[in-house]
């Protein structure tokens, strides 16, 4: 499966008066978190909310802005999470993915709305 690139579109829901984003963004299933450029982060008028380490596939560690809230939406879905502020494109990592109840296709070489909840997310809140 190669690269999966998706359109979303994210907002500052703390500030109504600035309009939303659409991006493209890589789906990232290895990826835990929402990551997002600095021009992006400047454009919505994030806060930055934390200072996070994170590692990078190449095992480095980097110190980076943790940012937010952020609303993120994907066709009939969306989440209000956070965004570490870091590197030169929009990654949408595997826990906005889970909260909005979205796949990554391999068959469409895409993401897609789960097809088992077309209508609307689902979640699994206790576990047995």
């Amino acid at each position: 499966m190669g690269l999966i690139q998706t359109k979303i579109i994210l907002g500052n829901p703390r500030n109504k008066d600035l309009k939303p984003m659409e991006v493209k963004a890589l789906a990232d299933t290895g990826a835990l978190h929402l990551c997002i450029p600095e021009h992006v982060a400047m454009q919505l008028e994030l806060e930055e909310l934390y200072k996070r380490e994170v590692t990078t596939a190449d095992g480095k560690k980097h110190l980076c802005p943790y940012a937010g809230p952020i609303e993120v939406k994907f066709e009939n879905r969306g989440c209000f999470t956070g965004a570490l502020v870091f590197g030169e494109e929009v990654i949408l990592g595997a826990i906005p993915m889970e909260d909005m109840d979205i796949i990554v296709s391999p068959a469409k070489q895409s993401v897609i709305v789960n097809p088992e909840s077309p209508n609307i997310a689902t979640s699994v809140v206790k576990s047995i």
